[in-house]
């Protein structure tokens, strides 16, 4: 009974305890911490292969404006606007560029995509012949600006090595680099939320599916518990065999332990047994006051003996896991012996008992019951006994024993349940009976009761435990 406790003790453990819901809380800790920091790093990759992308532009662009350009012989640029891209043409399409002139005098030149704004560099870093920064374009634009000095030489000056500096300029709309990054971000997130449910999901199956063995060791110890089976059954996977091999060295352990002590009760009961035959022999060889005094003793000594040692070895049952009768066919074995007991008195027993009636119980205790109230009933009765067994609900079962003989009265069954009296000395019997019933039935969880029979004598009616 200790392993079925502990067993129900798990059972009801709280759900978050389990081994499962620690599995599954720490596969869900780690996949959002991985999913986390790997979409954090592609995120960061991802916006700086844009960012160089969108600068590898800006240098095609910066290229392509230099290359347009060409030297005025009296000073300044002159530009072949259809080499340069179609986007500087388009007002505040973002992008746009601009030739500074280092002397001061020269007109500024600007793409008609800048309208009426100019360039001012924040900040501006040199990376080699390049200076890189940023500004603030129209509409609020914020722009990355590449920048690059440039000498063409003046020929239709007097000065053979004269010469104009200018700071060619390109600059583009970074919103289009956020609008990249966001969409990529966007996809990140919904491309990592349905990989982390599928990984949970497969998590799951895994534990589910890893830990099944241990729910079948769970439902075998329940199947012992109900007395459905004796030993845990089935192939388990190598790190649960040695544990079902244990329980099962346990239960068989536990019936030997048992079956030794049954036997020494029944073994200091037969050597109690043997004296006080002795001395009943001894006192009916010499009659008078004092042997009459020790044939009393005696036979109190005798139903006390009965009475422990049926207490004994059914308290001792009840520690067995797995135990399970049939209760019809005990049932008709006991019939079967008592009409023949009773043969000479011509009394017939009726019996009345489903087929899949089971007793969560040893057979010895359910005939030691049974076979008390029937041997009572015939005794008493004048022709008919009736013994009926039915299920009362998915967990208990109903033995009523009735007989067509005088009944007892109120008072007396209590006397005779109470104390074990023996109401009339001219029927055999030690009178413990009825005694001994109710203390197996208390063992077991049930009930024992005595009523008036519909047959006219006394009912019997026990109560005890069933497997559904």
């Amino acid at each position: 009974m200790a392993i079925a406790s502990k067993f129900r003790a798990l059972r009801i453990a709280p759900k978050l305890d389990s081994l499962a819901a620690r599995l599954i809380a720490g596969a869900l800790v780690w996949t959002v911490f991985g999913l986390a920091l790997g979409g954090f790093v592609l995120s960061r990759a991802f916006t700086s292969a844009v960012e160089d992308s969108f600068d590898t532009t800006l240098q095609v662009d910066l290229d392509g404006l230099i290359a347009a350009a060409e030297a005025d012989p009296n000073g300044g640029v002159v530009l072949e606007e259809r080499l340069l891209n179609r986007r500087f043409e388009r007002v505040y399409s973002g992008l746009y560029w601009e030739i500074i002139p280092i002397e001061a005098g020269e007109p500024l030149q600007f793409s008609h995509s800048l309208f009426d704004h100019h360039i001012t560099i924040d900040n501006p870093k040199s990376a080699g012949q390049a200076i890189f920064g940023y500004a603030e374009g129209p509409e609020n634009q914020k722009l990355r600006v590449l920048a690059q000095r440039i000498v063409f030489p003046v020929a239709a000056t007097p000065q053979k090595d004269d010469t104009r500096s200018y700071t060619f300029m390109v600059a583009g709309d970074l919103n289009e680099v956020d609008d990249e990054t966001r969409d990529f971000n966007g996809t990140l997130i919904w491309a990592f939320s349905i990989l982390g449910a599928g990984l949970l999901f497969a998590v799951f199956l895994q534990v589910r599916v890893g830990l099944r063995p241990l729910r079948r060791v769970s439902e075998a110890l329940a199947r012992i518990r109900d007395g459905k089976a004796r030993r845990l059954e089935g192939d388990f996977p190598a790190e649960i065999a040695p544990l079902a091999s244990e329980l099962n060295s346990l239960i068989q352990h536990s019936e030997e332990v048992v079956g030794r002590a049954r036997t020494h009760v029944s073994n200091l009961a037969h050597f109690l047994k043997t004296p006080l035959a002795v001395l009943s022999g001894e006192a009916d060889a010499e009659p008078g006051p004092l042997a009459d005094s020790v044939k009393k003793q005696v036979s109190s000594m005798r139903r006390q003996v009965d009475h422990y040692l049926a207490r004994g070895r059914a308290a001792g049952a009840l520690d067995v896991l797995g135990n399970r009768t049939k209760v019809g066919a005990a049932l008709s074995d006991l019939v079967r012996i008592l009409e023949r007991m009773h043969e000479e008195r011509g009394i017939e027993i009726a019996l009345d008992c489903a087929d899949n009636l089971y007793f969560r119980g040893e057979r010895q205790d359910l005939e030691e019951m049974a076979g008390n109230l029937i041997d009572n009933a015939c005794k008493w009765a004048r022709a008919h006994v009736r013994v009926s067994a039915r299920a009362i609900s998915g967990s208990r079962f109903e033995l009523v024993v009735e007989d067509d003989g005088p009944g007892l009265r109120p008072e007396d069954r209590e006397r005779v349940l109470e104390r074990g009296e023996r109401l009339d000395e001219s029927v055999p019997g030690s009178g413990l009976g009825l005694s001994i019933v109710e203390d197996i039935a208390k063992l077991y969880g049930g009930t024992f009761t005595l009523g008036n029979s519909a047959l006219g004598g006394l009912s019997a009616t026990l109560v005890l435990p069933a497997i559904a």
